[in-house]
């Protein structure tokens, strides 16, 4: 069982502090679902876990397992299991898909052989209904948005992380792509993966089924509960949450 641990994070960007002292929990098994009016802290929360060097982090600490990942370096921290599906993947010219995954692989210490990996990864790619021609194609160039969030997913499956953050996977994506989506990530969380899903929309948890929703607002989370709570939102939006701090 895995645990990432968030206690009492502030972020700053650009001087300005956007988070406000977050506090959560999420172990192997759990979906956390983070929810909110835009501008409200959740994109900077993925972003400052993953350790992007445009959100600082002020105050607080963040523990993978009894890791504390709070100052690691990008790399290091997905070699302790923590994995960012963005929002907007990056595209990389003249790196093959497959390439960058064997790379990423290694960079972790498997050294899977060619045959082995050529057969997990197409495995993956009809999983998650990417064409055959996926392994040869430039990372993310000339992508759709459902395609880059689908390889993303493929990265995951892939990578086997003990903990993924999903910045908005769900933007983009079409009825039919949302379901594979949805499906694959929700098989991930069933075999031990935990996971903090930033959305803004009910529909991706159709298929990710939360354990836990937070709202939040103005960099806080000020409201907690399950199911129950996605639905009122999904009745009257969030105007009835109060921030009790602000």
């Amino acid at each position: 069982m895995s645990k990432l641990v968030i206690k009492n994070l502030h972020v700053s960007v650009e001087d300005k502090e956007i988070l406000k002292g977050i506090n959560l929990e999420i172990n192997s098994n759990e979906v956390h679902a983070i929810m909110g009016p835009n501008g409200t802290g959740k994109s900077t929360l993925a972003n400052a876990l993953m350790g992007h060097p445009n959100y600082l982090i002020t105050k607080g600490e963040v523990y993978l397992d009894d890791l504390n990942i709070t100052k690691l370096e990008v790399d290091e921290k997905a070699k302790a299991g923590l994995f960012l599906a963005m929002q907007y993947p990056n595209e990389v010219s003249g790196v093959t898909n497959s390439d960058f995954m064997r790379q990423a692989l290694r960079s972790k210490g498997n050294n899977m052989g060619v045959i082995e990996f050529a057969m997990m990864y197409e495995k993956h790619c009809e999983e998650l209904k990417m064409g055959r021609d996926l392994p040869h194609r430039y990372l993310n160039e000339g992508f759709s948005g459902g395609e880059k969030k689908r390889n993303e997913v493929l990265q995951m499956k892939v990578l086997k992380p003990k903990i993924a953050i999903l910045d908005e996977i769900d933007s983009g994506l079409d009825v039919d792509a949302l379901k594979i989506v949805g499906t694959n990530v929700s098989d991930m969380v069933n075999d031990g993966l935990g996971c903090l899903l930033i959305t803004h929309y009910q529909r991706i948890l159709e298929y990710i089924k939360p354990t836990h929703v937070h709202v939040m607002k103005n960099g806080r989370i000020v409201k907690e509960g399950g199911i129950d709570l996605i639905e009122k939102i999904d009745q009257e939006g969030y105007e009835w949450i109060k921030d009790e701090n602000n």
